[in-house]
């Protein structure tokens, strides 16, 4: 089956297609993607994953036509930020 590993940085966006076997959960599909070379700065330990903007375990199987996101941390805190007019 098809799915989709999805990251974006404040520079770019990135989606990668990935064949897996049925079963395959969502750590695996990261794993095979080949997305943690490419952005060292990736810790699943740390950071949250979904798919199609539903948060979602890395333990949890994937479906044929996924998209699965890696979500970058919160680097400022929306309670004091100034809207932007």
């Amino acid at each position: 089956m098809k799915v989709s590993i999805v990251y974006a940085t404040s520079a770019k966006q990135v989606q990668l297609p990935v064949e897996v076997p049925d079963g395959t959960t969502v750590q695996q599909a990261i794993e095979r993607s080949g997305i943690l070379a490419r952005f060292p700065e990736i810790d699943l330990t740390q950071q949250k994953v979904g798919i199609y903007g539903k948060m979602i375990a890395l333990e949890a199987t994937v479906s044929d036509g996924a998209r699965v996101e890696i979500y970058r941390p919160i680097t400022a805190d929306p309670k004091t930020v100034k809207r932007r007019e």
